[in-house]
């Protein structure tokens, strides 16, 4: 690649490494394989419920089950990339989860369905797991920048996979969904076996040496980490939040049909990704920390507004004028979050990866119960728990820099 391509205020490292008009598209879709195997089947659970004779109920436990499955993967695949290299795990990943998606597409029982969704996302997350590593392998300090771009791509999966699924369905049955997905993994294959080429999947010399717990041992203990990790996760509780709610919010209580809801919920995906296109034009000036200290000041500034006009009971539309500065702020925060983390760790990437994942997960899990037990019937809990979370994300920065202060 061409170093002068590259403006001389990015550092990236450029030796050895494919054109990045390739490598972050192809990096952006690998990631991708969660979302749309998430997003792509949703419009066919009835469907399914019905070719399996089964309730809807049932065939919607394999959306857990499937979560399930990506986080233990992760936890399982994390430090097993840092020891033997990113690219075999690419492979195994890539290869097996087109091979279950495959599987998938012949199934007739729900048992069958709920157990091979388990095992796509475990398998797929082989995959998933080391794209952190590859980005921060080429961008270095400026890892956040590297982010957005692959948040940026990775957020139009869950944007089109339901209108996706929907027009399959036009087209076929709930089969093809899964013939896709196996497509879209195989092509992935063959553009990994043919263009991704990094340095370290050949030079050996960088990797962890660590046991499978020491790696996490690493992480768990290294010092500075453990707040920004926390930043992380509350920040992803607050999207869950978002996610959990917004039907009920725009649709039960504000009274808004289907069509409204689809606009907007697309609006304030397009304010996340408008977040990182900005993010990453000015983090490599102001530097992630920084970044992360602003956008989380701003995201309480927008909270607050979203907490308010929900306890004044204003309409619909100062709620979502709060929520799309709000989310957008959310999404600097994330990639800044995690971006600081992998930067503390140039052997554990894997791992680190696999911690920020799962308890992202995890945590975002609790925000439907939590809005359940919060029930009042109004926006003003989804409002809160957001707001909430910004807060502890606030107090997390400001013991992270007491702490640094210290040292």
């Amino acid at each position: 690649m061409n170093k002068a391509s590259i403006p001389s205020s990015e550092p990236i490292q450029t030796q050895g490494i494919p054109n990045l008009a390739l490598l972050i598209p192809m990096l952006s879709a690998i990631v991708a394989i969660t979302p749309l195997a998430i997003d792509m089947y949703l419009p066919a659970m009835s469907t399914l419920a019905s070719s399996f004779h089964s309730s809807v109920t049932t065939v919607q436990q394999s959306l857990s089950l499937y979560l399930a499955g990506y986080a233990m993967g992760m936890l399982t695949f994390g430090p097993i990339a840092d020891r033997i290299g990113r690219r075999p795990l690419v492979l195994l990943g890539l290869t097996g989860f087109g091979l279950i998606s495959l599987a998938l597409a012949f199934v007739t029982s729900v048992e069958v369905f709920l157990g091979l969704r388990f095992i796509q996302a475990f398998i797929g997350a082989a995959a998933t797991v080391v794209v952190p590593g590859y980005i921060k392998e080429v961008y270095g300090k400026n890892t956040a920048k590297g982010m957005s771009y692959v948040s940026l791509i990775m957020m139009l999966a869950p944007l089109i996979a339901p209108t996706m699924g929907s027009l399959i369905l036009e087209l076929g049955d709930w089969h093809l969904i899964f013939f896709i997905l196996a497509f879209y993994a195989s092509l992935l294959l063959v553009l990994v076996l043919t263009k991704l080429r990094m340095p370290s999947d050949t030079h050996s010399g960088a990797r962890s040496q660590r046991s499978f717990f020491g790696a996490y041992a690493v992480v768990f203990t290294k010092p500075g980490v453990k707040l920004h990790i926390a930043s992380g996760v509350m920040t992803s509780f607050a999207f869950f939040c978002y996610l959990t709610a917004s039907p009920f919010v725009y649709m039960e209580v504000f009274g808004l049909d289907k069509s409204l809801f689809a606009i907007l919920f697309s609006t304030n995906v397009g304010a996340l990704m408008l977040a990182n296109v900005i993010n990453s034009r000015i983090v490599v000036k102001y530097g992630s920390r920084r970044m992360l200290k602003v956008s989380t000041l701003l995201a309480t500034v927008a909270g607050l507004c979203l907490l308010s006009v929900n306890l004044l009971g204003l309409s619909y539309h100062f709620t979502v004028a709060a929520l799309i500065p709000f989310m957008g702020f959310l999404g600097v925060m994330s990639v800044n979050a995690d971006a600081i983390v992998l930067m503390k760790f140039q052997q554990e990437t894997g791992t680190a990866t696999a911690v920020i994942g799962t308890l992202r997960f995890g945590c975002g899990a609790l925000a439907g119960p939590l809005l359940a037990l919060f029930y009042t019937g109004t926006a003003v809990p989804f409002s809160a728990l957001m707001l909430g979370a910004v807060l502890l994300v606030g107090l997390c920065q400001f013991l992270a820099h007491s702490q640094q202060k210290s040292l």
